[in-house]
């Protein structure tokens, strides 16, 4: 798999200035998974920052890391954006070895790790303070990717594996009354009940505001509502490419038709299509039973803020008003206030997703990744890979990849409950279709595929997610289904279900363990087993499982929740 490793986070044009969304400075790496001989492979870095102004400035590093992440060999240097767009081709013997031995690679599994930031365009007086702020500055803007690749031909791993579960299309229209020996599927522990797999993507636009560009000359961020393709032609293209749930997550800001605010915007027009979406899925579904279309929103902007999806508000959340003051949405949220989102998203019983989340978003009381207890309870997932937002190709082979694992890991460790999804934010006319990757939900066998349905999974965080849409992954431990809270006392054992329908195979295993509340608390637990058993310490515990294709694709469970009991 040829990657091309990406990730965007905002920097402002100019200091204590913000910037339109999508103007975001972005790094990416193009690296094969597999290299030729000694390793060797083109080495491609682009950088691109629509909103930055001339001659912009950046600096970036690259190391390849052993797995206890050592940094063996290095390239780094600095470079001048003289447009939107900079390529550099770094080559693979340019990279500087740490020593001698790191000269000389012996085959196996490594990590690329692409660090980047763009130079303040705007320079601070001289001074300690003027320092201390430069310094602040590039470790907020500070992009970082970490991305697997081999040496050699890694050896598929001997695993138990599993059964796989059903598809949609696969499963029985009524589940079973009782196991095979008559026990009462309620009796069973969660991990050994009947479930189908739905396989879909949870972030994407259309014309209500500012995706459903036309292929193939779409390449970005659509004017707001400039495109003819809204709702229901996204939920059509994605159910005839073989999805099974789409969610289309309209910006919740641009309802007045635009990126900022029309004074001229007809409010009741606003609040009008909104509902008109919800029509849309709601229409669809009765329609084409078996998919399941969502319409929501994307609330929030990504400079001083942060982007989260809402999939099941009836009602259009808005800080925008036009100029006789009437607000452009059906209730009133603060722009950046996240603590009181939180609260009215509980209080209504609304879910929500981090989509592709930034060092420095997401804050309450000016701190990032801010726990808050109403938070805890209404959002469910992280987005921990996407493809690119802006690509433009319908047949599943975009190369612009960005990972989000450490920021999702960081809301963990913040002591959010949070399962893992991958998705598209699709902004072209390509909704589903631009790269493999899917958000995989577990529904009990027999349930069929609605909203009401899909928000009990995915608040039970029966999740997993893969680069693969042929690959699945289970995870549980002493008969717990991944995504449970439990306690547990005594040992723990780990049962690791992975199944390919292309016939993949894993090269790597990895189980982590990290403790909510405690931040940079996350380890590797465990490498290349599908069953250990440990006695955890007691107190709170939090695991998840990595898994690593042969082709370089990665599948993510949703973690376990543990409180271990002190022995009597």
């Amino acid at each position: 798999m040829a990657a091309l490793l990406a990730c965007s986070l905002l920097a402002p044009a100019a200091a204590g200035q913000g910037a339109a969304d999508h103007h975001e400075f972005e790094a990416a790496l193009s690296a094969p998974f597999l290299g030729g001989k000694a390793g060797a492979r083109p080495l491609h870095l682009r950088f691109r920052y629509p909103g930055a102004a001339s001659k912009q400035r950046l600096r970036w590093q690259l190391d390849l890391l052993d797995q206890r992440g050592r940094s063996l060999r290095r390239w780094q240097g600095q470079a001048v954006l003289h447009g939107a767009e900079l390529w550099l081709n770094p080559a693979w013997e340019a990279g500087r070895a740490s020593n001698a031995a790191a000269a000389r690679l012996p085959a196996g599994l490594y990590h690329l790790r692409l660090r980047a930031a763009p130079e303040p365009p705007v320079r601070a007086a001289r001074g300690k303070a003027a320092s201390q702020a430069l310094q602040a500055w590039r470790a907020e803007q500070a992009i970082e990717q970490n991305w697997p690749i081999a040496i050699g031909q890694p050896p598929a791993l001997r695993i138990a594996g599993g059964k796989a579960l059903p598809l949609a299309g696969q499963a029985a229209a009524a589940a079973p009354a009782a196991d095979s020996a008559g026990k009462p599927l309620a009796e069973l522990p969660s991990a050994e009940r009947p479930y189908t797999v739905y396989l879909g993507n949870l972030h994407s636009q259309t014309g209500h505001s500012d995706g459903g560009g036309e292929l193939p000359g779409c390449h970005g961020a659509q004017e707001p509502q400039s495109a003819a393709a809204g709702p229901a032609q996204a939920f059509a293209y994605a159910r005839e490419h073989g999805l099974d749930f789409l969610m289309t997550s309209e910006h919740n800001h641009m309802y007045d038709g635009s990126d900022g605010s029309d004074p001229n915007a007809d409010a009741v027009r606003a609040r009008r299509l909104y509902q008109s979406g919800l029509e849309q899925a709601a229409a669809f579904n009765a329609a084409h039973p078996g998919f399941l279309g969502i319409y929501g929103m994307e609330w929030g902007v990504i400079s001083k803020g942060g982007h989260l999806n809402i999939f099941n508000s009836p009602e259009l959340l808005g800080w925008e008003r036009n100029g006789a003051g009437e607000l452009m949405a059906d209730t009133f949220t603060a722009k950046g206030d996240y603590a009181s989102l939180y609260q009215l998203m509980r209080e209504r019983g609304w879910i929500g997703q981090f989509n592709h989340p930034g060092d420095s978003q997401f804050r309450i009381g000016g701190q990032a990744f801010a726990f808050s207890s109403d938070g805890e309870q209404a959002m469910v997932l992280c987005e921990v890979m996407n493809s690119s937002a802006f690509s433009s190709r319908s047949d599943e082979q975009e190369s612009h990849l960005s990972n989000y694992e450490e920021r999702c890991r960081g809301l963990l460790e913040a002591g959010y409950h949070l399962a893992f999804s991958s998705n598209q934010d699709n902004h072209c006319a390509n909704w589903g279709a631009s790269y493999s990757n899917r958000t995989g939900v577990l529904l009990p066998a027999g349930d069929s595929l609605t909203l009401g349905n899909l928000v009990t999974a995915l608040r039970q965080r029966r999740v997993f997610a893969t680069m693969d849409k042929g690959s699945q992954l289970v995870f549980s431990a002493n008969g717990h289904l991944m995504g449970e809270r439990f306690d547990n006392s005594g040992p723990l054992q780990f049962q690791l279900s992975y199944a390919s329908s292309s016939g993949r195979s894993p090269v790597r295993v990895e189980i982590f363990e990290g403790v909510p509340g405690q931040k940079a608390s996350t380890r590797l637990l465990a490498q290349d087993q599908d069953a250990p058993t440990i006695t955890p310490a007691p107190g709170q515990h939090f695991y998840y499982v990595r898994l690593t294709q042969d082709d370089g694709k990665q599948l993510w469970s949703a973690p376990l929740w543990v409180s271990q009991q002190a022995p009597p």
